[in-house]
């Protein structure tokens, strides 16, 4: 499977999940569920962003999936600095965080090959 479809796919998986559950998605994640009243809201908004970028990747087609994969790469690695940024200041435990930041890094490392592939501009549908 090409690396840019595996990513869009993977990210409206992982989005429609934190949408229709953000419990689920907070837990996951290894996040306190319980403890914090707001999760299911900022989990919902992690969901739709990532259903959006998938889709949008996963349909567009030349220049704009590439400048939308690039985008993608940029969100996965600040989604990587923030989760290093929450073990710094104490906001997330490292069991927390390192897996999350692993996937992260791991969807960065996905884009750059999705760039890198001849057939990244071409379209799903």
């Amino acid at each position: 499977m090409n690396p840019v479809t595996g990513l869009s796919l993977g990210r409206i998986v992982v989005g429609a999940v934190a949408l229709a559950d953000p419990r689920l998605g907070g837990r996951l994640l290894n996040l306190d569920t319980t403890g914090n009243p707001q999760l299911p809201y900022v989990t919902r908004l992690f969901g739709s962003r990532e259903v959006a970028l998938g889709a949008a990747t996963l349909f567009a087609r030349g220049g704009t999936r590439r400048n939308l994969v690039l985008l993608g790469t940029l969100v996965d690695a600040a989604d990587a600095g923030t989760g290093y940024l929450g073990i710094q200041d104490g906001t997330v435990q490292p069991k927390a965080a390192g897996p999350f930041i692993g996937v992260a890094i791991g969807a960065v490392l996905a884009g750059f090959l999705g760039l890198r592939t001849k057939k990244k501009v071409k379209a799903v549908a």
